[in-house]
């Protein structure tokens, strides 16, 4: 797991929660130009929701708030 995590943080080059606010700068400015050049408005939001929402997943996992599939599976009974 922490392997994937490295890996996702590396590909989309994210500040982690401890980087300052110049690397979230830098980062949002590499998000930009990394946008096709007809993106609109909602490409560039979800583009930075995307980002939000894996920073939040990794900081879930890196604090231990999370759960086994299994377990999930199983309460929604889904278990095979």
């Amino acid at each position: 797991m922490l392997a994937l995590i490295i890996a996702v943080r590396l590909l989309m080059r994210m500040p982690t929660s401890k980087e300052s606010k110049s690397s979230i700068k830098k980062a949002a400015a590499r998000l930009v130009r990394q946008l096709r050049d007809s993106a609109g408005w909602d490409d560039l939001m979800y583009e930075i929701y995307v980002r939000q929402a894996i920073e939040a997943g990794i900081s879930d996992s890196d604090t231990g708030r999370t759960q086994d599939v299994k377990a999930v599976r199983t309460r929604l009974g889904l278990a095979e």
